[in-house]
């Protein structure tokens, strides 16, 4: 089959040549587990804990987190309309990481599925480790928006991050931990609105008791609250000006496996919106 001729099988056969890469990997990766090599010399209880990896991102923005070199993950979100995107990130190097995801609205449907236009791409560095009294600095780019492809306005529901500067700064006390975390970023979906901004935004998370977490950001949007395009037509694709507010709780559910549930849009900025969305992100986390 050529598939330069037949865009819907090539997509296809890109997702599903992902997803069977990915499981592959977690299968592979499944039987290397060294269960003691979590914090011996912490004083911590020998099972894993959400305390041993900072989050690379909270719900939607990312942090200055990266993994350790060899550590990976295998991830897989559902959203509205049947949407679903799988993942997978992998720490080259203690402060780079990388990243490919792919995914459709209408997945989990009886309609035929809505294609992202392509394989999207993250990487992220640390250029900077936190110090006592200075944060962690990372750069990066991600492709990867939120939500269903408009192949109308030429953008995800929620614009792709595309490049980024976060600074991220953690807070330790006794059985619980809280990161902060603040930055810039330039969206190149921007062909249709024609809406350059810069935007900004700004979120924290705090883990109690090792294994469970929340995550509260606020993404200002203001790269995404145009009312009309630039041929004066109304614009019903985007924000209102309120700015995205979203969180979720994160669970550890096993050794290896995180299990969250995203509270999405809570100001119902989303001009199409009648209320706020829901999701549930699954990620599974070893190393090679």
């Amino acid at each position: 089959m050529n598939t330069n001729h037949h865009p819907a099988a090539a997509r296809s056969l890109a997702m599903l040549a992902l997803i069977i890469l990915a499981w592959a990997g977690l299968a592979l990766g499944a039987d290397r587990k060294d269960p003691d090599r979590y914090d011996k010399e912490r004083n911590r209880p020998s099972r894993p804990s959400l305390y041993d990896i900072p989050p690379r991102w909270l719900i939607d923005i990312p942090t200055a987190g990266t993994y350790p070199r060899g550590h990976y993950d295998i991830g897989l979100r559902f959203y509205p309309n049947g949407g679903a995107v799988m993942s997978t990130n992998i720490g080259l190097s203690s402060r780079l990481m990388i990243g490919t995801s792919y995914g459709a609205e209408d997945a989990l449907s009886n309609r035929s599925p809505h294609w992202n236009p392509g394989m999207e791409f993250a990487v992220k560095f640390r250029i900077v480790d936190e110090l006592e009294y200075f944060p962690a600095i990372s750069v990066g780019f991600c492709s990867q928006g939120d939500g269903g492809w408009s192949k109308e306005f030429q953008r995800y529901a929620y614009k792709s991050r595309g490049f980024y500067a976060v600074a991220s700064r953690g807070i330790y006390f006794y059985k619980w931990t809280s990161g902060w975390h603040a930055g810039l970023n330039y969206s190149y979906e921007k062909k249709v609105d024609e809406d350059n901004n810069i935007n900004f935004f700004g979120g924290f998370d705090a883990t109690f008791d090792y294994n469970v977490a929340l995550m509260l950001e606020y993404d200002a949007a203001i790269n995404d609250d145009r009312s009309t395009l630039p041929n004066d037509s109304v614009y019903t694709f985007s924000g209102k000006g309120r700015g995205y507010l979203n969180a979720s709780v994160k669970w550890l559910f096993t050794d290896n496996l995180e299990l969250e549930i995203m509270f999405k849009d809570l100001l119902v900025n989303r001009r199409e919106s009648q209320t706020f969305s829901r999701e549930v992100r699954m990620t599974y986390i070893d190393r090679f």
